[in-house]
């Protein structure tokens, strides 16, 4: 059971009452809290008290209300003593000479960006000069390849013989060919196939896709086909035009987290056009403003979720070409929404004959997009790590987010396996305390940081309006603040702790054995200064090996019991009102921000189960079942109804969007938890079997 009701009168905002600190073995494993005592947390209180973060805190970790210095104009040398971040949180005043590090490296790269490039905004249109493009009267081809002895550009367009369109190397390792139009006409025509073939210096030849590609396709009827690039400039009269400008940035993102391949009915591999035709309206229908694509960038594997990455600038052939996904997101935009793309510039996929990977033969990591040994590879993930100290690195991964934003109207990024790139051990086998120790030393990946600073700078230059996501596990300090502050500069980060609490509760603990203060503390437990994105369950906990939340509470009754024609089951019963209310305290308490799962709004059963070997390349879990929620004898309409709810509350009463938060009752008996966010109150019964009155 839950109500809430609207208050009567202004809220009260009484300063935070001194708390004991905690030593850091008893702070929480993997979460989103950072450590220290500036968390927001939930509290045992009286019921004559109630305690609030104020709209501008009044404690000594208040957040400074003057103009920030503007510290892209500082000099290296200038120590950064007072940066703002260190009104933040009195704890980083025993790191200044991490953060003045990591200042200062920026500093110096953006500055030299400026000296030799003409800036961040010059540098990041590297799409305009790398890759396949026109320039005046003939087509130019550059690569980076300084590791190659010889090179040639071969395709559909000379019979895949490169004798004749031999390429010259730089000083800096860029290969180029011009050649000119034929009868005022590209040589090479759009959408030929076209590779890089060059010369190892063993005395072997190779053929790659460009690394610039944007777009790849392969053979479906050959299995293992290799992926062949595509030179892709169609004619102004096919190209895509947009008509609607981008909405405005919601106070608070509503994020709807989709994957456009498995989004139809029909056990095959959806388009970019049948979803911005059938799946859009669903996605406004339930009052999201956003939403957030995944796997746009090519992949050769399509069980890897879109996460190994081969092409970074080509559309996934898959669902359609860059022009239909240009359609998606002018649909989008028309019905209001935004569109965020999930971006993996964490690791690169290990696949040498399709990917990036393929251009890394031994040299040294200087000549590499990557790392060499150990430190250029992922181990868990079986992939390559970038040297994000580069200068053609820091070009390619900057221009390739210009190139989604100016070229596909994308109004900002998630960006993926943050945690990785943040450090030296990538998050591996660790466990963090929330000891600042942990963030700020020697284990952080500094050119890492740096490289993340100058993308959020970038692509809030660009687009101030912009949305920038981070995925981290670790909860560090100071990643979503801004760079100018001493900040990593995200907007959000997700807040990862809260599904594992839920998941960890439907598996292994009884309704009675539920903790309200262990809820409340887990959906509060971050930094206030510092906004989280909350979710109850993403695409990750429903992988193969997992299931979807409603799927855990309801299990095999799902295929028996969801038919309005008979009566619950108590474990129906049960498991719809649980979806609901785990669903809505997790977005009423536990950030600024919500996100969903593509399905899940109205309690999507079983798992997903890419084709792969193991399952006879089946698609049977690979697709989303809309149908169910359509049929009006089945439950599955409620959850969905609920859904809608949900998001047009917020829409009303911006609660998301409010930083007034009190937690006023956490009663483990009654299974109680009763708190107000903005204007409302909230009271939620998970009491399995009793019902309370006033």
């Amino acid at each position: 059971m839950l109500c809430l009701i609207a208050s009567s009168s202004p809220s009260p905002s009484p300063s935070l009452p001194p708390r004991p600190s905690r030593p850091a073995a008893d702070r929480p494993g993997p979460g989103i809290s950072g450590g220290g005592n500036v968390r927001l947390s939930a509290v045992p209180a009286p019921s004559s008290l109630r305690w609030s973060w104020p709209r501008k805190a009044k404690s000594k970790f208040s957040v400074p209300v003057s103009a920030p210095r503007d510290y892209t104009m500082a000099t290296a040398e200038d120590g950064f003593g007072d940066l703002p971040i260190y009104n933040l949180d009195p704890k980083f005043a025993g790191f200044k000479d991490h953060f003045s590090y990591r200042m200062k490296k920026y500093l110096e790269q953006k500055h030299s960006i400026e000296k030799y490039e003409g800036g961040l905004e010059e540098f990041s249109k590297g799409y305009l000069k790398f890759g396949i493009n026109t320039e005046n009267d003939a087509t130019v081809y550059r690569e980076w390849a300084p590791a190659a002895k010889d090179a040639q550009l071969i395709g559909d367009f000379n019979n895949w013989n490169g004798s004749g369109h031999r390429m010259t190397k730089d000083n800096f390792g860029v290969w180029s060919i011009r050649i000119s139009h034929v009868n005022g006409k590209p040589a090479i025509p759009h959408n030929s196939k076209v590779k890089f073939r060059f010369h190892r210096g063993d005395g072997l030849w190779v053929d790659r896709v460009p690394a610039w590609i944007r777009y790849a396709t392969f053979d479906a009827s050959k299995f293992g086909a290799p992926y062949d690039g595509v030179h892709w400039d169609p004619p102004t009269g096919e190209r895509y035009v947009f008509k609607h400008p981008r909405p405005r940035k919601p106070d608070a993102p509503r994020i709807y987290e989709a994957h456009v391949g498995m989004s139809g009915e029909k056990p095959e591999v959806s388009t970019y056009r049948e979803f911005a035709d059938n799946v859009l309206p669903r996605i406004k229908a339930n009052n999201y403003n956003t939403v957030q694509l995944m796997a746009i960038m090519e992949h050769s594997y399509y069980a890897s979720f879109g996460y190994h990455v081969t092409n970074f600038f080509a559309v996934s052939s898959r669902s359609g070409t860059p022009e239909d996904l240009k359609y998606l997101v002018d649909k989008a935009h028309s019905l209001g929404l935004r569109v965020l793309m999930d971006v993996v510039h964490s690791h690169a996929s290990s696949n040498m004959t399709d990917g990036l990977n393929g251009y890394d033969v031994g040299q040294n990591t200087q000549e590499s997009y990557f790392h060499t040994g150990e430190r250029g590879y992922h181990k868990l993930w079986d992939s390559r790590l970038f040297n994000y100290a580069n200068w053609e690195v820091l070009r390619y991964l900057l221009s390739n987010l210009r190139y989604w934003m100016d070229e596909f109207m994308f109004d900002g990024f998630r960006f993926d396996g943050v945690t990785s790139m943040l450090y030296n051990h990538h998050g591996i086998n660790m466990s963090f305390a929330g000891n600042y120790k942990e963030y700020f030393g020697l284990d952080t990946d500094v050119d890492a940081v740096v490289y993340m600073m100058l993308a959020n700078h970038l692509m809030h230059k660009i687009l101030p309006e912009a949305t920038v996501v981070a995925e981290d596990v670790s909860g560090m300090p100071v990643l979503c603040r801004s760079v100018d502050e001493g900040g990593v500069g995200f907007d959000y980060r997700l807040a990862m702790a809260i599904p594992d609490r839920w998941i960890d509760y439907l598996k292994n603990k009884d309704d009675l054995e539920w903790s309200m203060s262990a809820i409340a503390h887990t959906l509060t437990n971050r930094r206030y200064t510092e906004k989280c994105i909350a979710y109850a369950e993403s695409h990750d906990q429903s992988i193969v090996g997992d299931k979807t939340m409603a799927f855990l509470l309801m299990d095999k009754e799902m295929y028996t019991g969801m038919s309005d024609l008979q009566p619950a089951s108590p474990t129906i019963d049960r498991g719809i009102a649980l979806q609901k209310m785990i669903h809505f305290i997790t977005m009423a308490l536990g950030g600024d921000g919500y996100l969903n799962f593509m399905g899940n709004e109205f309690g999507h059963p079983e798992w997903i189960d890419f084709p792969r070997e193991g399952n006879n390349w089946s698609y049977d879990k690979c697709r989303r079942q809309w149908s169910l929620s359509d049929i009006d004898h089945l439950r599955y309409k409620y959850m969905n109804a609920f859904d809608q709810a949900m998001n047009a509350l917020d829409d009303k009463f911006s609660f998301l969007s409010s930083s007034k938060q009190i937690v006023s009752d956490m009663n483990e008996e009654k299974k109680i938890i009763v708190f107000e966010r903005g204007d409302l109150v909230f009271v939620f019964n998970f009491h399995p079997s009793k019902t309370y009155d006033g």
